[in-house]
């Protein structure tokens, strides 16, 4: 699998010849990403809630790719009327991409629509390869005891994308708990962070954290791409 950092929570998987979209907020920062969504047939948008930073260019997907299959809870796939294909799945379902596994988890945050529609319940997703391992895309969440379910039900945790940016998720102190006492991972992936002024974070500061834990944090850059 390879995939490309877009900003916040919206990350451009492929996997097999498939492309997967999460949480599409590409266009607030693309002139420091360049990415251009002409040019990158999207198959799958995955989508963990319904706040507007990871909704935001689901409908301009759709309008170019409107194959696209969304991938979420159902308020949130039954909200996109232009949606022409929805796997409408809920906590402890899953779905295949290929011999990709991907399961519904739990996230522990809110979720509404910006017009004020109920968004179902905030999710992240476990991403389960072939060869038994896995990814965990957390979506939004602050600290749950739940995390350490995870590697039990599904194994290891090879790598976990977090959001560390406090003020609306973790912050990278309470992420870097999570990775080492809960997830038991040693690789994180940071995201919803620098976005906007309440999520700014001290770099060095965050990398101390992960460091005291024994966990590698890479702190992604707009455009970076990824290989598993």
């Amino acid at each position: 699998m390879k995939f490309t950092f877009l900003g916040q929570n919206c990350f451009l998987f492929h996997y097999k010849g498939k492309s997967i979209l999460s949480d599409p907020f590409y266009n607030y920062q693309k002139e420091q990403s360049g990415f251009d969504i002409k040019s990158h047939k999207i198959d799958y948008i995955l989508l963990t809630h319904a706040h507007g930073d990871h909704i935001a260019d689901v409908d301009e997907v759709l309008k170019y790719y409107p194959e696209a299959c969304i991938i979420g809870v159902p308020e949130v796939c039954g909200y996109f009327e232009k949606a022409q294909h929805t796997c409408d799945l809920n906590l402890g379902g899953s779905t295949k991409i290929d011999d990709l596994k991907i399961s519904m988890v739990a996230a522990y945050h809110t979720s509404s629509f910006p017009d004020g529609k109920y968004g179902g319940v905030p999710v992240g997703y476990i991403f389960k390869f072939p060869d038994e391992r896995n990814i965990y895309l957390a979506g939004d969440t602050g600290v749950m005891a739940d995390m350490e379910l995870f590697p039990r039900l599904f194994g290891k945790i090879a790598l976990a994308i977090l959001p560390i940016g406090g003020h609306y998720t973790m912050c990278p102190m309470q992420g870097a708990f999570a990775a080492s006492e809960l997830l038991k991972t040693s690789k994180v992936i940071g995201c919803h962070f620098d976005t906007f002024p309440p999520i700014k974070i001290d770099h060095p500061s965050a990398m101390r954290h992960f460091e005291e834990k024994n966990v590698n944090l890479v702190l992604p850059k707009l455009g970076e791409e990824f290989k598993f």
